[in-house]
């Protein structure tokens, strides 16, 4: 030490910067360490060498990844096709002189953003406020003296002094470790606490596995130590995952690439249209001048401009929808692509699982085991053996037992305004409250005179009690290593002597358990005599075993429930963990995932993409991950075609939450990281939430389905109307101000009602949707187009049959029929779209509420288009009397009636 700390006095001259980002900290010694960070545990950093580090290595910060601001929200609402189609008609528009149109066109490109960017930037906002920060200050050793200061301003070979409740600054090779645990379930998914030394490790050790380091944003659960600063801000492996994170580009959703598919198409079919009417108009010998402006007022007629603003409105409502579930969605289409998940990644620890440890069984000496209900830190529970409770009043035994946990132990359990909550060690906590649900006093105060703490060699803890009948040794630790030191297994009438066989059936125990994913204590005491040296040798030795306790960090009482909606609808789940391979492969079976293999990062790392699919086909769990096999799996899975959702909580999800097309993290536990490269945050870090997202998602593509075929069929009959009015060489059908109304007020309304929906019964027992179809395939066109043919010619019988009967003089009627009949029609053309496989008659006609708000608000203001002065003027209309209006019923009704005949026909 002493040859260290002169290291710290050397002159300007020599005192080189050494080489800080390095990766092999683990492997090197204590002294090695601090010689090559000039550096020592006695005398920390000089002043010099602090300046110095600062000014080449930076303060420890992290660059945030995920955040986004608020013109960078404001300007994705306008990267869409249909919206740039829109600006592109508003042009059109105002090229033909039809300024009225050009600006209620831009308004309503403007009000859709708006809305748009309003519901996400509240998103944003939210996520922000849920945002967990890392410890800011820390104790270190600097000029021999130690300090507290902000985490910023480490350097690499500060000496950081830790104890149990603090938060790991930067990653730290540690130096001196005294009964030291750290929780590292963020970083690696390893949802035990795991135990730290000194000792160096192989240089080609996991990162789960280099227990001489502690990294960046784990936190201290036990014991104390001291390490030397070897990475910080982004070179540390927090800051490298973040790094990683920012570094991937976010996969646009299917409704996003669905929706430009559909832009697409529409600017094809917009333009096909108007070629088709300028050609046809011309072969009839209209003037080409003439045509060409009817061609493009029929363009900008073709394209539903209320889409945008429905689509928007819907997944602003479906927003709200998925907070009442607990799920904060931080954009729109996020509910929607989580509905169209055919995998979905997730991590098990605090996702799958509670992230709290819970004694779930005990094995007593000559007895069967004892199962233990209630999970968690809520010490509500009972005893129960073959169903019946067990009296543990009379049961010495089991209560030697509890009590000999509880003392040798240093964790307590807490209860704050909702929960419960641990402090110190999971696993010690967990036996505090078996103890609780046996009535025992946690806070009795039993005096120790003696403790032998746990370390990685030692592998077990005795704590020394003092009571009027003299001293006591409380011991717990691994079981194999219990059971060499015990002579005696079980109390009283149970008691036996520990001989091979014996020792064998308890290992044969242990292994069973182990088998159910329970990590397995032994528990043991000896009454100690008054003349035995107090020290570990002398004392752990003729222990007698008072049982096996199996622990486990119990899965979420919910998500088997949900497990088993994902599989009817067709979801495939894919555990992938960074907990070891027994734990997670019975975790799976526990929760009903199919999985009989387990394959650890090792063996992925070694495998080709071909030999990693048959593993993902045959329901593999992933077990002891890193952050690049994760990421390398999701990309696999997206190259097969699939839609991926990844789930998690941890710094080591961030790149794959943010690569998988739909990223879902825990709000309650995530971390910064993990929040910011997430589309979606569990409120309640509930998975069931997650399949109510996917119920959700479906719900809100089919409506948008609806909504997108019944607006597509409304325009197709205007053109239908217009064009071949043309073709007949009869006056003007529509006027562009009547489209206009129509496509924004009369449609606009009901379409948006379509868009609330209730969820059709089968929508979690269908398959997910094939990715590569999009909104319109094959069997949607033949229905617009079928459905648009009878629109347009209805409404040019209408138009003609007035005309036929009043002569040229009843232009201004005719218009007005047509422009009446073809919202008439419409309004029972909507009732169509409500369901898309079964008749609506099945589902009912007033089920949906807001279809019927709608249909009455556009028949008072189509009443109003037609009766009221200044808007039959606007719209050039003329009142219509009941006959006329009894016309156009008789016209309308077919639409209806056909389709619910096809649909009872189709089901039968």
């Amino acid at each position: 030490m002493n040859s260290s700390a002169q290291n710290t006095n050397r002159s300007p001259a020599r005192d080189h910067l050494p080489p800080f980002h390095e990766d092999d900290w683990a492997a090197l010694t204590a002294q090695a360490v601090e010689e090559r960070l000039q550096t020592s545990t006695l005398a920390g950093l000089s002043d010099h060498q602090i300046e110095e580090r600062q000014r080449t290595c930076g303060k420890n910060t992290i660059a945030q990844t995920g955040r986004t601001t608020w013109a960078g929200v404001l300007g994705r609402q306008f990267v869409d096709a249909l919206i740039w189609i829109l600006i592109a008609a508003a042009a059109l528009s105002a090229a033909i002189g039809e300024i009225t149109d050009a600006v209620t066109i831009l308004a309503i490109v403007a009000l859709n953003g708006i809305l748009g960017f309003i519901q996400e930037w509240k998103a944003e906002r939210a996520v922000e406020a849920l945002r967990q920060m890392l410890s800011p200050q820390c104790r270190v050793r600097r000029n021999r003296a130690v300090v507290t200061i902000n985490a910023e301003q480490l350097v690499p070979g500060d000496i950081v002094l830790l104890e149990t409740g603090d938060r790991l600054p930067a990653d730290v090779r540690l130096l001196e470790a005294t009964n030291l645990r750290v929780d590292e379930s963020a970083l690696t998914g390893e949802s035990d606490s795991v135990a730290k030394g000194i000792v160096p490790v192989n240089t080609e050790a996991a990162l789960a596995n280099q227990s001489c380091m502690a990294w960046m944003g784990t936190a201290i659960t036990n014991g104390r130590g001291l390490g030397a600063v070897a990475a910080t801000g982004g070179h540390t492996q927090f800051g490298r995952i973040a790094s990683l994170t920012g570094e991937i580009v976010t996969e646009r959703t299917p409704l996003q690439r669905k929706l430009g598919t559909l832009g697409r198409q529409l600017g094809i079919w917009a333009i096909g249209v108007s070629v088709m009417v300028v050609l046809a108009g011309i072969v009839r010998g209209k003037a080409v001048v003439e045509m060409f402006m009817t061609g493009i007022s029929l363009a900008v007629a073709v394209v539903p401009e209320g889409l945008p603003a429905v689509v928007t409105i819907t997944l602003a409502l479906g927003i709200r929808a998925m907070i009442k579930r607990r799920a904060l969605l931080r954009r729109l289409q996020a509910a929607e692509a989580v509905g169209s998940a055919t995998v979905i990644c997730t991590d098990k620890t605090g996702t799958l699982t509670q992230n709290q440890m819970t004694v779930q069984t005990i094995w007593l000496p000559g007895r069967d085991e004892i199962d233990v209900t209630g999970v968690g830190y809520d010490p509500a529970g009972h005893f129960e053996f073959d169903g019946n409770v067990v009296d543990y009043h009379t049961d010495e035994a089991l209560v030697a037992l509890l009590e000999s946990g509880m003392l040798c132990n240093h964790a307590r359990i807490e209860r704050d305004q909702s929960t419960w909550h641990e402090s110190g060690e999971p696993t010690e906590a967990a036996l505090i409250v078996a103890a609780c649900k046996a009535w025992i006093d946690p806070n009795s105060s039993v005096p120790s005179v003696a403790e032998f703490s746990f370390n990685s060699a030692r592998k077990r803890m005795t704590v020394v009690t003092k009571s009027n009948d003299g001293l006591t040794a409380h011991v717990k630790g691994a079981p194999e290593v219990i059971l060499n030191r015990s002579q005696n297994a079980g109390l009283g009438h149970h008691q036996r002597p520990l001989d091979d066989a014996e020792q064998q059936r308890i290992i044969d125990i242990c292994n069973s358990m182990a088998d159910r994913g329970l990590r397995t204590l032994a528990i043991a005491r000896r009454e100690i005599p008054s003349d035995l040296t107090l020290d570990a040798d002398s004392i752990e030795q003729q222990l007698t075993l008072l049982g096996i306790v199996g622990i486990i960090d119990p899965p979420r009482p919910e998500v088997p429930e949900a497990v088993r909606r994902a599989i009817t609808a067709g979801i495939r789940l894919v555990m992938i963990t960074g907990d070891a391979a027994r734990t997670a492969l019975a975790i799976a079976q526990r929760v009903g995932l199919p999985s009989d293999q387990a394959v650890e990062g090792s063996e992925l790392a070694a495998m080709s993409d071909s030999d990693l699919r048959a593993a993902l086909n045959n329901n593999a769990v992933f077990a002891r991950t890193e952050p690049e096999h994760k990421l390398r799996i999701v990309k696999l899975l997206q190259q097969d075609g699939q839609v991926v959702g990844m789930t998690g909580d941890g710094v080591n999800d961030a790149p794959a939450l943010k690569k998988a097309d739909i990223g879902i993290a825990m709000g309650q536990r995530g971390t910064d990281v993990a929040k910011g490269a997430a589309d979606i945050v569990l409120t309640d870090d509930n998975f069931s939430s997650i399949i109510d997202a996917v119920e959700e998602g479906r719900r809100q593509y089919d409506n948008i389905q609806k909504f997108v075929r019944y607006m597509l069929s409304s325009n197709t009959g205007e053109a239908v109307a217009i064009f071949s009015n043309i073709l007949i060489g009869g006056p003007l059908i529509l006027l562009p101000v009547q489209i206009l109304w129509m496509n924004l007020i009369t449609d606009g309304l009901t379409a948006l009602a379509l868009g609330l929906e209730s969820a059709e019964t089968d929508v979690m027992r269908r398959p997910p949707r094939d990715p590569s179809i999009p909104i319109l395939d094959r069997k949607a066109i033949g229905m617009i187009v079928g459905l648009g043919a009878y629109v347009g010619i209805a409404t040019l019988w209408l138009f003609q049959h007035v005309l036929d009967t009043g002569g040229a003089s009843s232009a201004a009627l005719a218009q007005t029929m047509a422009f009446n009949g073809i919202i008439v029609i419409e309004w029972f053309n909507v009732m169509n779209f409500r369901t898309l496989r079964t008749p609506v008659t099945v589902v009912g006609l007033l089920t949906n509420r807001w279809m019927l708000v709608a249909i009455a608000l556009t028949a008072i203001l189509q009443i109003c288009a037609l009766y009221v002065p200044f808007l039959q003027n606007a719209l050039h209309t003329v009142p219509l009397n009941l006959p006329q209006w009894g016309l156009i019923a008789v016209v309308a009704l077919p639409i209806f009636v056909a389709c619910e005949l096809i649909k009872w026909w189709k089901c039968r």
